[in-house]
C-alpha cells in the first residue's frame, strides 16, 4: 500500500456555515468516491480556505460527515490580488494501491478553473 495524496477544491457561492458544510461536504465526498475510498484510507487531511471565509472551519464539515480519527487542519490561503474568492481546498494524503497517474484529483463547480491540468 502507497501513501498518495489528493487534490481537490470547491467555491462558495456564500460564506454561510451551512453551505461550507455542505459544499466541503461534496467535496470529500467525490474525492472518496472517485478514488475507490474509505474513511479508513485517510491519513490526514490540510484545508485551506481564502480570506473571505469567516463562517466555520472546513475541517467541521469532515467530522460531520463521520471521518472522526482522521487528523485534520486548517489554514488560511494566500490573500493574491485577483484569486479566485470563497475557495476552499483540500489536499488528503490517503493509502492507496492506485497509481499516482490514477488519483483522481476533484475541483467542484467553478473551481475546476483553477486545475485544468488535473481537474477530474
Amino acid at each position: 500500500m502507497a501513501v498518495r495524496a489528493v487534490r481537490g477544491a470547491v467555491q462558495l457561492e456564500r460564506d454561510e456555515a451551512g453551505h461550507m458544510d455542505e459544499q466541503v461536504g461534496a467535496l470529500l465526498t467525490a474525492v472518496l468516491e472517485r478514488n475507490g475510498l474509505s474513511a479508513d484510507d485517510l491519513i490526514s487531511i490540510w484545508f485551506t480556505a481564502t480570506p473571505d471565509l469567516h463562517s466555520d472551519f472546513p475541517a467541521a464539515a469532515a467530522r460531520k460527515l463521520g471521518i472522526i480519527d482522521v487528523p485534520l487542519i486548517c489554514a488560511q490561503e494566500l490573500d493574491i490580488a485577483g484569486a479566485m474568492p470563497r475557495v476552499v481546498r483540500v489536499l488528503a494524503h490517503i493509502e492507496s494501491d492506485r497509481p499516482r497517474a490514477e488519483v483522481a484529483h476533484v475541483y467542484l463547480g467553478a473551481a475546476a478553473a483553477l486545475r485544468k491540468d488535473i481537474a477530474q
